[in-house]
């Protein structure tokens, strides 16, 4: 897969007030910023209720991990959350290795997602 491929979508819901975060292609270290960017711009919106859907993400790095890890003292501290979603079986093999399935709801679903608020 071409870095080019890598995309970033958000989608905010009203109700319950949650935004999804739609990512797909390679989250590592060419890449990471993107994302940080996109969560510092939903922070500075005061979105602090975030799902990230993780099925078409292919590979990620502890760079890419560390995005999440990096966002969750911020969302909590503003009474949100970060849960993430649908992880691909190498993704979550990776959070299991890194101990994010410890600190992080993981969900299968949208439904699921949605009800961790």
């Amino acid at each position: 897969m071409a870095l080019d491929e890598f995309t970033i979508e958000t989608e905010t819901l009203k109700q319950p007030d949650v935004t999804i975060i739609r990512v797909a292609g390679y989250l590592d270290a060419h890449t990471f910023e993107q994302l940080e960017e996109t969560i510092s711009e939903l922070f500075g919106q005061n979105h602090y209720k975030l799902v990230v859907d993780l099925s078409k993400v292919e590979y990620i790095s502890s760079a890419g991990a560390g995005v999440f890890i990096g966002a969750l003292s911020e969302a909590q501290e503003h009474n949100g959350n970060i849960v993430l979603m649908s992880p691909t079986s190498n993704v979550r093999e990776v959070f299991d290795l890194l101990g994010l399935t410890q600190i992080f709801q993981v969900v299968d679903g949208q439904k699921d997602a949605l009800a961790a608020f």
